[in-house]
């Protein structure tokens, strides 16, 4: 028997479940045609309390390859929440409306209790500063479309580490993977918290180093995953605009890396990369916006195929 599931974390899915939805992806990515009509008839219902352009937009074109329908809202003033209705009543409406749900939230552990509430499988598309599963499976497709593996690499994660959502679930993924080391590159007030520091990285004694330069690191690294500095994660303008300029990567950087690194960035950007970068190969973050359409069709259809699954 197969039971409904949710996806809040990466750590939802066993590597070989991940593994499988990876491979469901690559499949479509060779031939979308043969799921065109997988999902007519069913409803994905978008809610996001917080603004985005990929997520939202990629989970709607995610549904919509897959010839079903999207509804929902996408900020939280054009919801009943701004009337002051609960994520838990949201939830079990929406149940009534759609056989899917993805839910972007600013309080941590909101998408959480929504799935304990939902008679639809949930979808976590990011909860503060906390996770964002369906992004580190479109970073882990990625890497091993484009390496050709997910084991035995150094990887460099640089900018906001403290409250990038897009960093802590990379890390739970990647540390199941053998040989993996890490490069945390940071300023002293944006550095991993310590709950991923010490019950993550040590606890299941993965090797990484923290460092401030960049420079120091590039040479070292197989990947590096650049995230912006966060203006809403922010509680005064004053310490954002110290911050959001910390590190630059321009074509000058670039030429302290090997041939064979690759840049990846979960996106928005700000001004961490320079659009000089765009241009080189080794940058991989608009490739990185495709696959994650792919990966999310893949998410969706696993998710609806164990909700229909029964004894």
């Amino acid at each position: 028997m197969q039971f409904m599931r949710h996806l809040m974390s990466p750590l939802d899915l066993s590597v070989g479940e991940l593994n499988d939805i990876l491979d469901l992806a690559c499949d479509i990515e060779a031939n979308p045609k043969a799921y065109a009509h997988k999902c007519d008839g069913l409803k994905l219902a978008t809610l996001f309390y917080e603004p985005s352009t990929r997520t939202r937009l990629s989970f709607e074109a995610a549904m919509m390859n897959l010839g079903g329908n999207v509804l929902g809202f996408s900020s939280a003033a054009s919801s009943s929440a701004s009337k002051g209705e609960s994520v838990s009543d949201t939830i079990r409406m929406v149940s009534c409306y759609a056989d899917i749900c993805a839910m972007r939230h600013p309080k941590e552990g909101a998408p959480l209790v929504a799935s304990m509430k939902s008679s639809i499988p949930v979808i976590n598309a990011g909860d503060g500063g906390h996770q964002h599963p369906t992004q580190t499976l479109t970073d882990l497709m990625t890497i091993r479309s484009l390496k050709g593996r997910l084991d035995n690499l150094t990887i460099g994660l640089c900018g906001d580490l403290k409250f990038g959502r897009t960093v802590h679930s990379l890390i739970h993924a990647m540390i199941r993977y053998p040989n993996v080391r890490f490069i945390l590159i940071s300023p002293e007030e944006l550095r991993i918290p310590s709950y991923i520091r010490e019950d993550v990285l040590q606890k299941n004694n993965i090797p990484f180093e923290e460092v401030v330069r960049l420079e120091e690191a590039l040479p070292k690294l197989d990947l590096l995953y650049m995230t912006r500095v966060q203006r809403e994660r922010f509680f005064n303008e004053e310490d954002y605009v110290r911050m959001k300029d910390f590190y630059i990567l321009d074509k000058k950087k670039m030429a302290l890396a090997g041939p064979d690194m690759l840049v990846l960035h979960p996106l928005p950007r700000v001004n961490e990369i320079s659009v000089e970068v765009d241009d080189d190969p080794r940058a991989v973050y608009f490739k990185q916006v495709q696959y994650g359409v792919y990966v999310r069709m893949a998410l969706i259809l696993t998710l609806l195929k164990w909700r229909d699954t029964t004894c």
